[in-house]
């Protein structure tokens, strides 16, 4: 149903507030019982109400929610993880297709509108992946934004035709062209950075790359990605992924490379691993950071639940969060940060800042329960209504019928 009145609830967990929307975007927000609009009533029942939550990095074409569980076959690596994956992935119970949009579906019940998924393509796959996201992001066209990154999981230049689908890919409807690992998987970065940026260019696309890599590899990579940002003029089109390496760089080294990043305003996505690069330090320089779910139950890993709540409390455990003023900042970035790495929404402005829920901004929120926002992140309570451009698309974990 459209909501013309969110009664009761409280914006980031302030004082009680009736918060009134039109044409999809907020349009008031009044002390509770000051007066209401006509029309639909969402009853907020003194929730706390946030932007709905931003995935800046899941993989929904490899995903099994919704299958029997089945035990971790994958051995350690990129490469053995992702050949486990290919002997996997076509005998699975349900058609790739079902399994994409089962996924979507449940991470929009929980709470999520807004993401940016993974379609693996290569030799082996071709575009089947990239159809399989299509077709979720389709049937769920009403209910999310969806944007999705041509990802060559394989590399480029390990088999021959990898660089020509990925291509295609980017012909047939893919929004983001991706890389992975110049230097540890492909072994020649330079010819693996120029047909990711060759490929963006022609295309006038964003990038996002993977970096497993460790430390001083990491580095020669992000700066090799910087080089060609600069020479290029992609300031703010280019989002590196993961980047666990960088976190172990010493610390001059870091600040060095991260002032580089701000200038360049390289984007960050984190699935917040157990040894994150530090997000407050990421705040402290102005990088953008979103937060991400990565594989969700799949051959590559057993863990997922398509619950960015719930994402979130791990961004805060992995980060030592502790402070209310921190934990909210990891529900900031799992909204708000995320868009920003999509491109939806500006950079969060510091620790402190809790935006998305003017006067104005989209009518894309969730309604969580919770005494405040850090207790929300804590108790990751399923009493959720979510709403995308203004209308209710989930409640109590279910989702509601397809908007237009």
């Amino acid at each position: 149903m459209s909501a013309q009145v969110i009664s009761g609830v409280r914006p980031w967990g302030r004082e009680l507030a009736d918060v009134e929307i039109a044409a999809g975007r907020i349009s008031a927000i009044r002390p509770a019982g000051e007066g209401r609009a006509a029309g639909e009533i969402v009853d907020g029942r003194g929730r706390i109400l946030l932007p709905s939550f931003s995935d800046a990095h899941v993989h929904l074409d490899s995903s099994r929610i919704g299958l029997p569980f089945r035990p971790h076959t994958g051995e350690p690596g990129v490469w053995n993880m992702m050949l486990n994956d290919r002997r996997n992935w076509r005998d699975a119970e349900r058609d790739i297709a079902w399994r994409t949009t089962e996924t979507l579906g449940r991470m929009i019940a929980r709470g999520t509108t807004s993401v940016r998924t993974y379609a693996q393509v290569d030799v082996d796959c071709g575009l089947e992946k990239l159809d399989g996201v299509l077709a979720a992001k389709e049937a769920h066209a009403g209910r999310a934004d969806v944007q999705i990154m041509a990802f060559p999981q394989a590399g480029l230049l390990r088999e021959s035709g990898s660089a020509e689908i990925l291509a295609r890919a980017m012909e047939s409807g893919a929004d983001v062209v991706g890389g992975i690992d110049p230097c540890a998987l492909d072994r020649d970065p330079a010819t693996h950075l120029d047909i990711v940026f060759g490929l963006a260019e022609r295309f006038d696309a964003p990038i996002d790359i993977h970096l497993h890599e460790p430390g001083e590899l990491a580095k020669f990579s992000a700066e090799l990605i910087l080089e060609r940002i600069e020479a290029l003029d992609l300031r703010g089109r280019v989002t590196i992924s993961h980047g666990y390496g960088l976190g172990t760089l010493p610390d001059a080294q870091l600040r060095a490379l991260l002032e580089r990043f701000r200038e360049w305003d390289v984007a960050v996505a984190t699935v917040a691993p157990p040894s994150p690069l530090s997000a407050l330090l990421l705040a402290e320089h102005g990088i953008r950071l979103g937060l991400g779910e990565d594989g969700q139950r799949d051959y590559w890993s057993p863990y997922g639940d398509c619950d960015m709540l719930e994402r979130t409390w791990q961004l805060a455990f992995t980060n030592g969060f502790r402070r209310d003023v921190h934990i909210e900042h990891a529900a900031a970035i799992a909204t708000m940060g995320g868009r920003s790495v999509i491109g939806s929404a500006p950079a969060l402005d510091g620790v402190a800042d809790r935006p998305g829920l003017a006067v104005g901004d989209p009518a894309d929120l969730v309604l969580v329960p919770g005494d405040t926002v850090a207790a929300a992140v804590m108790d990751r309570g399923r009493d959720r209504t979510v709403l995308h451009r203004g209308v209710v698309v989930a409640d109590q974990l279910e989702l509601a019928a397809a908007a237009s």
